[in-house]
């Protein structure tokens, strides 16, 4: 979508305000001990620039044509120009975009399989070359333009600390791509203008300024909520935020509560598992179901799933909402007994399919409420999200089934660590033991990926390396039989050495092998997995640093620049003994 033209031609006179560049620093321990405000109130003071608009449109040149079952219009090209469209996922229907046509152009294009946008996309992929191409005094000169803007627009000032804001930009205008299978794949998202956007500040700071000739659509002055700008996206109606970056004290301290909630989770989940269990049994049918969900969310890691409008959206579907064509019931099943087989699509178009063998009267339960049922009925139809959610609240203050989620993700790490890690490998023997136990929590959530297009070309190139590495190894230990041979003959101190030297080099490339064995093993085991879901979000990043320090891994190992940014507040406090 980055390749994506705008429809709307118009520029931003965009000028420089004063804005401060530096404020005191204050270590990041004091960060986490400063005083804590009243309850529902995030800040005292916000003062920002607002969003950076992204650049206007900039028409093609003339001799860059669409062509439409074989022939060429100036207006047609400029059209689909604008739209983007040589870049349309198939199997998006024309309808979605001809609103967007005029009336002559709605009666002269009628199949996208006529369109092509040849043209137009060796254009792109050319500029695009071109600037792989520039010399590098012209691509820092890029570069220092960028940090400007990033200067200007990407911090604001919070409480006297000058605090990185996350996503400062609009999102450019171009084609709605989602995750996974998405209905909407291929729509036009829409240029944001100024008038969509709400403003958030405190009302004694210096109110940004919209764009020359422009107004907001509203400026608000709320600290009980924590995003800077918002304004509504056209393709699902859902809300956009500006937000702090996750280095921010803000972000640092609303990530520590949320893993603290799960972390007194734990003081009370078997209470919790004990009367869900009990409620199986139950005399009434909601509470049954109440239960068996429950059962769910904390085994499973499933979602609640929130009610949609119909045709909204994807057919995406949480615990709640389960119909009974989702899942199969198999009383035995691979060696196992009261296996259910799930199937349905769940957050973002991700599929969810399962078996999982579960408790007996978990099983006759799924058989009572599927009995006499249609396929397309609700499996649960007396429960929704908003019950649910009341008996969690009712169980502990501030009990989600993300709670839970997290909760199950980080006791799982911790576990799974405990059981994986050896003290006596090496570096990346435990790197590799890490993202086993991360993989586990991955599974658990069901975090997956499409295997990457070229994953079985990297991994011929591994192979390749260790191949090789191994013919080293091989010739390396030829050599040290030859040397000890020749000290055995000789008994000369010289050869004692040499037998040494070539001991050392061996073991050095043993070492190499070993490594490029584990990265293979690490590689093909995650292939299908998405690690990065897990660690940013759901587990607790002090088991990780109480790991590392514990084990003297370096943290950059495990975590990289922006994750570590994100987790200062974890690294500054855990310490190795710190248990979830």
């Amino acid at each position: 979508t980055s390749s994506c033209i705008s429809t709307v031609h118009l520029g931003f006179g965009i000028t420089s305000l004063p804005f401060p560049t530096s404020l005191p620093f204050i270590p990041a321990s004091h960060r986490w001990e400063e005083e804590k405000k009243e309850d529902g109130i995030k800040w005292m003071q916000l003062e920002h620039r607002g969003p950076y608009f992204v650049p206007p449109y900039e028409p093609l040149p003339k001799d860059v044509q669409f062509y439409y079952d074989g022939s060429s219009t100036l207006e047609l090209a400029v059209f689909f120009q604008k739209m983007g469209l040589y870049s349309l996922f198939q199997g998006q229907p024309l309808s979605s975009l001809s609103q967007e046509m005029t009336s002559e152009e709605q009666e002269i294009i009628k199949d996208l399989d006529k369109c092509d946008f040849g043209e137009i996309h060796k254009y792109f992929v050319d500029k695009n070359e071109a600037r792989k191409a520039l010399p590098k005094e012209e691509k820092q000169k890029l570069k220092e333009e960028a940090d400007k803007i990033q200067e200007e627009y990407g911090y604001c000032i919070l409480d006297g600390h000058r605090e990185k804001i996350g996503n400062f930009k609009t999102e450019p205008p171009g084609l709605f791509r989602g995750r996974g299978e998405h209905p909407k794949m291929g729509m036009l998202k829409k240029r944001i203008m100024p008038e969509d956007v709400i403003i958030n500040c405190s009302k004694d700071s210096k109110i940004p300024e919209p764009p020359e000739g422009h107004k907001w659509k509203e400026v608000r002055f709320d600290n009980t909520v924590t995003w800077l700008a918002s304004w509504t996206e056209n393709i699902q109606n859902t809300l956009k935020y500006i937000m702090l970056n996750p280095s921010s004290k803000l972000k640092g301290e609303k990530d520590w509560q949320k893993y603290e909630v799960a972390r007194r989770l734990k003081d009370v989940v078997h209470t919790i598992r004990a009367q869900y269990r009990k409620d199986w049994k139950s005399k009434e049918i909601k509470k049954r179901q109440r239960a068996v969900a429950l059962y769910f969310i904390d085994k499973l890691a499933l979602r609640a799933g929130n009610e949609k409008e119909e045709g909204e959206t994807a057919d995406t579907v949480g615990c709640c909402s389960l119909r009974v064509e989702h899942i199969q019931l198999h009383p035995q099943l691979d060696g196992q007994e009261h296996v259910v087989e799930f199937d349905f699509l769940g957050k973002d178009s991700i599929r969810y399919y399962n078996k999982v063998s579960v408790e007996k009267p978990v099983f006759k339960n799924l058989q009572l409420f599927m009995k006499n049922k249609d396929p397309s009925d609700d499996l649960f139809e007396h429960l929704n999200t908003t019950f649910l959610n009341k008996h969690l609240q009712d169980l502990m203050d501030g009990l989600t089934a993300k709670v839970f989620r997290t909760y199950n993700a980080s006791i799982t790490l911790q576990e799974q660590l405990k059981a994986l890690t050896n003290p006596e490998d090496n570096v990346a023997g435990k790197l590799l033991s890490y993202n086993r136990a991360n993989r586990a929590v991955a599974i658990l959530c069901n975090h997956q990926r499409s295997i990457p297009k070229t994953f079985a070309r990297s991994m011929q190139v591994l192979q390749e390396k260790i191949d090789a590495k191994k013919k080293q190894v091989e010739e390396a230990q030829e050599e040290v039989k030859k040397a000890e041979d020749e000290f055995k003959d000789t008994k000369e101190a010289k050869a004692e050495v040499n037998v040494e030297k070539k001991k050392k080099l061996l073991q050095r490339l043993e070492e190499q092998l070993a490594r490029m064995n584990i990265q293979a093993t690490d590689k093909e085991e995650n292939k299908q997995i998405a690690l990065g879901t897990s660690k940013l979000n759901y587990l607790d990043p002090r088991i990780t640093v109480a790991w590392c320090k514990k084990f003297g891994i370096p943290i950059e190992k495990v975590y990289n620049k922006t994750q570590r940014e994100k987790f200062a507040w974890a690294i500054d406090m855990a310490g190795e003994d710190f248990e979830f």
